[in-house]
């Protein structure tokens, strides 16, 4: 099978990853959620953390409710969007650096590496939307950290999310039509 054959089975085996993509609307729900509460940084940074943790159940439940399973995929190319998730995992390390250094600016690089990491994506699921939004997102997000607090950039990155699912969601109903 071809390489360009496999990338389309899995657009259309894991619907350009917009389990993950939905999820991120409420992870990043949360975040604002925490980032009103006016808690202290070290607070508010470990809770911004912690808002992550159910983003696989939510886009596995979300998958399923769709008719297929996140985690199931024969596809040997769903091991490199696995390995392309790992490369957000080592982002995390500068995140938990500025945690230390920089308190108040944690949800500003957290966000920052959420868009980074979606650039390999833009080449796995064959999406411009994926290649524009890896690169809207943490400029949006510098601009937004360094002008305005962390609940205006949270809301912010729910805004981009629902329009960055829109875009995607697009893209596949075009290739699916």
């Amino acid at each position: 099978m071809s390489l360009d054959k496999l990338r389309k089975d899995i657009i259309a085996e894991l619907k350009k990853g917009l389990p993950f993509l939905i999820a991120s609307i409420l992870i990043w729900l949360l975040i604002a959620i925490v980032n009103s509460l006016g808690l202290q940084n070290n607070l508010n940074n470990i809770l911004v953390f912690a808002c992550s943790m159910p983003m696989l159940p939510i886009a596995w439940i979300i998958g399923k409710r769709w008719g297929f399973d996140i985690f199931k995929s024969e596809n040997p190319l769903s091991k490199l969007g696995f390995l392309f998730t790992m490369n957000q995992v080592l982002y995390l390390l500068i995140v938990m650096w500025v945690f230390n250094a920089v308190p108040e600016k944690m949800t500003m690089v957290y966000a920052m590496v959420y868009g980074a990491h979606l650039l390999p994506y833009s080449w796995l699921y064959m999406s411009f939307g994926y290649k524009i939004f890896a690169v809207i997102i943490p400029i949006i997000s510098l601009i937004l950290g360094n002008l305005t607090n962390t609940f205006v950039l949270s809301i912010g990155m729910c805004v981009i999310q629902i329009i960055f699912v829109i875009v995607v969601f697009r893209e596949y109903k075009q290739i699916n039509s």
